[in-house]
């Protein structure tokens, strides 16, 4: 066996209250084609039901760790890679899942990197209630300015640049020196990618097959759907510095005003937005068409037209 075929990955599969989903991405990962492989996942609190579920599967890869209170999910993955064996650390959400060959091609990339930290990424395919789609639609090229690439879109559709965090495989030794913010509520993927493309030991590869499965709109709203859209400007002002003005108007339209359009915020808060956009982004008129098109359009018509272009 060579050393690109031994070395240990470790996936880290953050939970909370959600046994059948997280059943089905232990299953998952067990079945990968690289065997060299432990399972970690955190029960993030007390979950009895989540306990009993992953106490079904018998398999000695299989590491379960129950917290006694709730913690979040960048610390619950912090500790997880705390935990870990692994030289290397895959990322898992409970509600996806990965196709068998996800991690062989995967380790097989990041070996053929010469920079000490290699990060693998794919593409994914979105499955849910609006339809499947292969995702992102645009691949991350090397080296290219990451919140560039994350933020900035070609129309009010989302999906044209994404690095989802359970596509991503990264040296523990990396995660350990840069680890998920502590208490972050929402952006936690995003914020480490922001942090991690900076270094200059780093390199970030996106391979073109879709080798994870994410499910979109099912019952309950998940962080990364919610409609707060106070944390989201925070976290904006925040990481300021790591964004072009560029990305970060782009930031504003796409993930402040909507958020702020689905809570039903009035006009002094889309003010308050749009002052952000202008005064500290980089005014375009292709930013300032999605800014009013995430204010003004109904949602649902949006949908509408998100299928007709799917």
């Amino acid at each position: 066996m060579s050393l690109r075929e031994s070395a240990l990955v470790s996936v880290v599969i953050p939970t909370c209250k959600r046994p059948h989903l997280v059943a089905r991405a232990v299953e998952s990962a067990l079945r990968q084609s690289y065997s060299p492989i432990e399972v970690l996942v955190v029960v993030d609190g007390p979950d009895v039901e989540t306990a009993r579920a992953l106490g079904g599967i018998e398999d000695a890869r299989l590491r379960v760790i129950v917290l006694e209170e709730n913690v979040g999910g960048s610390d619950a993955r912090n500790l997880g890679v705390r935990e870990a064996c692994g030289e290397w650390v895959a990322f898992l959400d409970d509600d996806d899942q990965w196709m068998p060959e996800k991690i062989e091609k995967q380790v097989d990339a990041a070996w053929d990197v010469l920079l000490r930290h290699p990060v693998i990424s794919s593409r994914l395919r979105a499955y849910g209630p609006d339809g499947d789609q292969v995702l992102p639609r645009r691949l991350y090229a090397t080296g290219e300015n990451m919140g560039e690439y994350l933020f900035c879109r070609d129309s009010f559709f989302y999906g044209d640049g994404m690095l989802q965090t359970s596509t991503l495989l990264a040296k523990r030794s990396l995660l350990c020196e840069v680890p998920f913010v502590s208490g972050l509520k929402r952006h936690q993927d995003w914020d480490w990618l922001l942090r991690v493309a900076a270094r200059p030991d780093v390199e970030i590869v996106m391979l073109p097959e879709a080798l994870t499965l994410m499910r979109t709109g099912g019952q309950g709203e998940s962080v990364s759907q919610g409609t707060d859209w106070k944390t989201s400007l925070a976290w904006a002002k925040q990481v300021r510095p790591t964004m072009s003005a560029h990305a970060y108007s782009f930031f504003i339209a796409t993930e402040c005003a909507s958020r702020a359009r689905k809570c039903r915020a009035g006009p002094f808060v889309q003010g308050q937005l749009f002052w952000e956009f202008l005064w500290n982004g980089r005014f375009g008129l292709k930013q300032f068409v999605i800014f009013m098109s995430f204010c003004l359009l109904p949602e649902n018509l949006r949908h509408k037209l998100r299928s007709l272009r799917q």
